[in-house]
């Protein structure tokens, strides 16, 4: 199983640019599908999308659709989520998740029997107006 831990979170402002990173140890990252999730202050958890094993595929809900972009490096055992233009309502805390199912990813926040083998401990990004 392999452990995730975020990056590159902090104060970014609104209409900039911010990239995470979900370094994964281990030797199996290309194992898992890989998503990316946020929780803001006092709102339940929300999937931003998804990335297949192999990152030929990628998911999006509808709602995060064109704002980020999801990508990964299995040589170096990374996921990343590339947020463009942030609006202040993107403040939130982010976590990376990981699941030899894509599909499992997908719906775990809409499904209480599904829930990802990993979570990472996430990183707080906070958006300036």
């Amino acid at each position: 199983q392999v452990q995730l831990v975020e990056s590159g979170g902090g104060l970014v402002q609104a209409g900039g640019s911010l990239r995470l990173s979900c370094a994964a140890s281990g030797r199996t990252f290309s194992s898992y599908a890989m998503g990316w999730f946020r929780q803001a202050p006092g709102k339940e958890r929300e999937l931003i999308g998804a990335i297949t094993r192999s990152g030929g595929s990628t998911y999006y809900a509808d709602s995060m659709k064109g704002r980020f972009t999801i990508s990964r490096d299995n040589a170096k055992n990374t996921a990343y989520l590339q947020m463009n233009s942030p609006k202040p309502e993107d403040t939130a805390v982010y976590y990376c998740a990981a699941d030899t199912m894509l599909h499992t990813l997908v719906v775990a926040t809409t499904d209480k029997d599904r829930n990802p083998e990993v979570w990472g401990q996430g990183t707080l990004v906070t958006v300036s107006s």
